[in-house]
This record gives C-alpha cells, sequence and structure tokens, in this order.
C-alpha cells in the first residue's frame, strides 16, 4: 500500500502544495530555507535545526504533518473547497 505526505490545515483541509513522498520531503516544501537532502541525514545537528524550522512554521500556521493513502492526495479542488 502506497502512502504520500501532506500538510493538514487548522480546519482539517489537506493541502495540495506540500504532497510528498516522505514527511522529510513536505518538511523542505514547508520551511523558508532550503535545506540540503543529504545533510538531513547524515548530520544529527543539522537535522535538529531543520526540525526546529519545520515546527515553528508548523506552530505558527496550525499546521500538521500528515500520512495518507496515496490515492487520497489531495487534488486541486479538495484543497480549495
Amino acid at each position: 500500500m502506497a502512502a504520500a505526505w501532506t500538510v493538514r490545515d487548522g480546519n482539517g483541509r489537506l493541502l495540495a502544495d506540500f504532497v510528498g513522498a516522505s514527511a522529510l520531503d513536505v518538511g523542505r516544501r514547508i520551511v523558508p530555507t532550503p535545506y540540503d537532502a543529504f545533510r538531513l541525514h547524515v548530520s544529527s545537528s543539522y537535522r535538529e535545526m531543520f526540525d526546529r524550522a519545520v515546527a515553528r512554521v508548523l506552530e505558527s500556521n496550525g499546521w500538521q504533518i500528515v500520512r495518507v493513502k496515496a490515492s487520497a492526495r489531495p487534488t486541486l479542488t479538495q484543497a480549495a473547497a
């Protein structure tokens, strides 16, 4: 069973702009600063800094990163509803 990850807003809507193959991919999409994917896997201090940046964005917007079934990926019409 394939799965995808995305962001759920405070109203329970899935945000199609942030769909990714992993929670890490989604996090890289929502932070304002680019983070190197390789360094996120090999450097614990770099990953901690990234995790703090993701947590700040999620908290300030009232969002959550959630796993969804691949067939349930949000479409633009669902996100606009």
